[in-house]
């Protein structure tokens, strides 16, 4: 069975660009303690190798490699040419994701204590309004009864009076709503993994709003989805009926 290694942590060098992949060097220190006897282990150096396809997906650039803490899920390798891998163990990456920052953490979840609070003052307004119109009602109705009585508007002006039924709010953009079974979403989409910390962000989104926050783009007739994978993710996820669409005419 082949190893599988998982680093955390930053880059410790500049990202470096080949023809289909890019590498960085990270580094992770052993355990502080060892078995009695034995020596210490101490920082091991690691070259890492990402697909440039994936490493896109992550957002990363080459000023955030530096900065962001990210998770390296892969296997060790040594059959890669020295001058191209400077660390100790050389890592095939399979897959890599930025992990949130402790202060955007903390940020989102104040944001998401302010909004409570917001919430729960408007319930508080909402029901002492609630009792103001109870205090209010008998003497409109005593009211009513001195003055005279008044036509009554014809069946048809009060359907019209109505107020129509609101239909659900959608994101800036959408040109349509359609069913979520009729979309049809390619083979080269299914293989592929949206960013997972991305992917959250939106299911958050839409736990806030109700809606997605952006359209996904399908083709009219055929309903194939052009773009927007991980919206039709999040949307499988919410178990929403119809999402909101644009159409791409491109043949």
């Amino acid at each position: 069975m082949p190893h599988k290694m998982t680093l955390t942590g930053s880059a410790t060098g500049p990202l470096r660009e080949y023809d289909r992949y890019v590498a960085f060097d990270m580094r992770e220190k052993g355990s502080p303690s060892a078995p009695k006897g034995l020596k210490k282990s101490t920082f091991i150096s690691y070259t890492v190798f990402v697909a440039k396809k994936a490493f896109n997906k992550t957002g990363l650039t080459k000023k955030s490699i530096m900065h962001e803490k990210i998770l390296v899920q892969g296997e060790p390798t040594l059959d890669i040419p020295i001058d191209e891998c400077p660390g100790e163990i050389g890592i095939i990456c399979f897959q890599i994701t930025v992990l949130p920052n402790k202060n955007d953490k903390e940020a989102n979840e104040s944001k998401d204590k302010k909004e409570a609070q917001q919430e729960v003052s408007k319930a508080q307004q909402e029901v002492a309004a609630t009792k103001q119109e109870e205090k209010q009602e008998p003497v409109a109705k005593e009211a009513k009864k001195v003055q005279p009585e008044v036509n009554e508007t014809p069946v048809q002006e009060k359907k019209a009076a109505q107020p129509k039924k609101q239909q659900p709010i959608q994101p800036k953009g959408t040109k349509d709503v359609v069913s979520f079974e009729d979309i049809i979403v390619p083979e080269a989409f299914l293989k592929t993994r949206p960013n997972p910390v991305k992917t959250e962000g939106v299911i958050e989104f839409v736990k806030r709003t109700g809606h997605l926050d952006k359209p996904l783009t399908i083709e009219k007739e055929s309903k194939i989805l052009k773009d927007g994978y991980r919206r039709y993710i999040v949307a499988k996820t919410m178990k929403m009926d119809h999402v909101p669409v644009v159409y791409d005419y491109q043949k």
